[in-house]
């Protein structure tokens, strides 16, 4: 979704977060009507009625009839519609999603439990523990055989607590042991729930 087409969606759903002008819009769908008119159905001032107006006219989703001394008001429902096919596209809705960074939440959780190549503690939370096991898996080669000490050793330069790590990442499927030999798992076999 291009720059110009953010601000637009932006744009529409800052106009129409407000109660009053999202009421406006549904009553202008019926049939045009003067700002006196809709300043006593909606139980508004004129004047803020007209400043609503104003804001739905920068979208063109308002269009002005002047008859006389009395502006007549209707919703622009060509306007509507090519706004919906313009920027209303489950492709352009998920592109907006795209300048998500979609690792930050992990991101946040390493930034937190960890000093540097140091694991400050294990997390609590399972769902961050989680994180932290995916951290330290990736500290092992895929394919390589790890006797325990082996293994022992690189989780200690990590965190003193091997026992624990090593058998969670086993209880979460991440390595495999047989004999006191690890290696580790690919990622299609991971499980998110500890298997004991």
């Amino acid at each position: 979704m291009s720059q110009p087409e953010f601000q637009t969606l932006l744009s529409f759903f800052k106009a129409l977060s407000n109660e009053s002008r999202l009421k406006l819009v549904g009553i202008l769908a019926q049939r045009e009507y003067s700002v006196e008119e809709l300043a006593a159905l909606v139980q508004l001032k004129e004047p803020t009625v007209s400043h609503h107006l104003s804001k739905l006219k920068e979208l063109n989703l308002v269009q002005m009839r002047p008859d006389r001394n009395t502006h007549f008001y209707r919703l622009n429902q060509d306007a509507l519609q090519d706004l919906s096919k313009a920027v209303f596209t489950s492709a352009q809705i998920t592109t907006v999603s795209s300048e998500v960074n979609p690792n930050a939440w992990e991101e946040k959780v390493l930034k937190n439990f960890l000093e540097g190549d140091r694991l400050r503690e294990i997390p609590a939370s399972r769902k961050k523990r989680w994180v932290v096991l995916k951290w330290l898996v990736n500290q092992f080669e895929m394919g390589q055989l790890y006797p325990e000490r082996l293994l022992n050793e690189i989780i200690k330069r990590v965190h003193p607590d091997t026992a624990t790590l090593r058998r969670e990442m086993i209880g979460y499927r991440m390595m495999q042991r047989e004999n006191g030999v690890y290696w580790r798992e690919p990622e299609s076999q991971w499980r998110e729930e500890l298997v004991l």
